[in-house]
């Protein structure tokens, strides 16, 4: 058996993709994105359930889990949330630390929602930087 023919260039890498993605989008600090939902931007958190319940989450965010984020943010989806007919809306996605959002919202913008971004150190800077939190739902080590 003779080996696979090997690639003309190396792929880039996450770090590399992530640095790329990030260079694209306008991130804001806790305290920037707390201004602008203050203004009417939508925060969204896209954190997985479990998460949520055991670290609490911010008060008025809409909480879209990022499998589904793409769907209900794109006005030309079938299940898209009425909010994303407004394509003025400002978007401030967030996970836990500021990753998975930063590529969550380069993707919205590939679909079409220009003005989606992400915060910068997740919901964990949010919380550090003193900023409003529900509390954790869940049962602690359940």
């Amino acid at each position: 058996m003779s080996e696979p023919p090997a690639p003309e260039t190396e792929a880039p890498g996450i770090d590399q993709h992530l640095a790329r993605v990030r260079r694209q989008l306008d991130r804001l600090s806790p305290h920037r994105a707390h201004a602008e939902a203050a203004a009417g931007a939508r925060l969204v958190d896209t954190r997985p359930r479990l998460r949520r319940e055991e670290e609490g989450g911010i008060p008025g965010a809409l909480v879209i889990e990022r499998n589904h984020l793409e769907w209900r943010l794109d006005p030309s989806s079938e299940g898209a949330l009425p909010e994303a007919d407004d394509r003025t809306l400002r978007w401030i996605v967030f996970c836990d630390e500021g990753y998975a959002s930063s590529l969550a919202a380069a993707s919205l913008r590939t679909v079409g929602v220009s003005r989606a971004t992400d915060l910068i150190g997740g919901f964990r800077a949010w919380r550090a930087a003193g900023l409003p939190v529900l509390p954790p739902t869940g049962r602690p080590g359940a």
